[in-house]
């Protein structure tokens, strides 16, 4: 395939390109400095940006620069590119989800959306009728990150979402729950608003929930407190905080629980995004979500990261 990857240059973006590029696929980075950028693309500027040009000869397009305008997705799938966007903001999912794009769009494809996704349609048919899922999100503190994730993650301190089954405002950071995690014991973690629950709710009509913490307890905690605080998501992002790069997923439905963990998400999260491009060259024009085109056991067996055996749980 030929790709285009906005942000092709940035944390998560490069090892997309690279992933890409050692698959087979012929890549390009995209984005606006001229001395990383192999195409130089303002997607600030969708129209006038020269995005229009650089999607011309593409059979996909993957972004994961951060920006989340529709009018990205337009404009590619008219071309009759397919689009693959790793975001997790829910408000943008469901924009796109209202479009008729005239290629594939697919989307829950990263690490947390995406490996959440599958994580939980594999546990859906042996939960009780009605039970909720419930999604656990461990991210290491310590890992890198880009700009663009660093300030979505602060975005959500003091910010309210609607509950996905009840319409309930849930505030980010707040409602706890204990997860027995993989190697660490019992963990209390907090809701936050991925858009991996808002799908996985309508798709398997029944109520998921995420729920978000760091490999830092303290950090963790101090996540609760700051979502308190007015103003707190303008707090100074790129700090480095104390953690390591080791992350968990876990979808626990009813006594069944799923997870898979490794080091360095972005790895992980660019390795299951490139593989996540290949699938859309069978897919049918539409908006599509990764758990409704894979399953788990469809994961290459060279993906940095592992994939744990079914089990029950033991801490509610």
């Amino acid at each position: 395939m030929r790709v285009l990857v906005l942000g092709g240059y940035g944390a998560v973006g490069a090892l997309v390109t690279e992933r890409l590029r050692a698959d087979g696929h012929t890549c390009w980075a995209a984005g606006r400095d001229p001395g990383r950028a192999d195409r130089v693309v303002d997607v600030g500027s969708p129209e006038s940006g020269g995005f229009r040009d650089a999607v011309e000869d593409v059979d996909a397009v993957v972004n994961v620069s951060g920006a989340e305008d529709p009018a990205l997705v337009a404009i590619a799938t008219e071309r009759g590119a397919a689009f693959v966007d790793a975001t997790a903001t829910h408000a943008y999912v469901a924009a796109v989800e209202r479009l008729s794009p005239r290629a594939p769009v697919l989307l829950n494809v990263g690490l947390a959306p995406g490996l959440t996704n599958l994580l939980a349609a594999d546990a859906h048919p042996h939960a009780p009728a009605g039970a909720a899922i419930d999604l656990a999100v461990v991210l290491g503190a310590g890992e890198a990150h880009g700009a663009a994730g660093a300030a979505w993650a602060y975005g959500l301190l003091g910010r309210t979402f609607p509950d996905p089954a009840t319409g309930t405002p849930v505030r980010n950071f707040t409602r706890p729950s204990v997860f027995a995690l993989p190697g660490q014991g019992g963990r209390r973690l907090y809701r936050a608003d991925f858009c991996d629950q808002h799908v996985l709710t309508r798709d398997l009509d029944r109520p998921v929930r995420t729920y978000f913490g760091l490999d830092s307890r303290p950090l963790t905690v101090a996540l609760a407190g700051l979502t308190r605080i007015p103003g707190a998501r303008r707090l100074p992002t790129g700090l480095h905080l104390p953690g390591s790069d080791a992350w968990t997923v876990l979808a626990r439905a009813g006594e069944r629980v799923r997870w898979a963990r490794g080091h360095g998400q972005s790895r992980a999260t660019a390795a299951l995004t490139a593989w996540a491009t290949a699938l859309t060259d069978r897919l049918e024009a539409g908006v599509h979500h990764l758990h409704r085109v894979a399953a788990l056991d469809d994961l290459p067996e060279d993906m940095p990261l592992t994939v744990g055996p079914a089990s029950r749980s033991t801490v509610r």
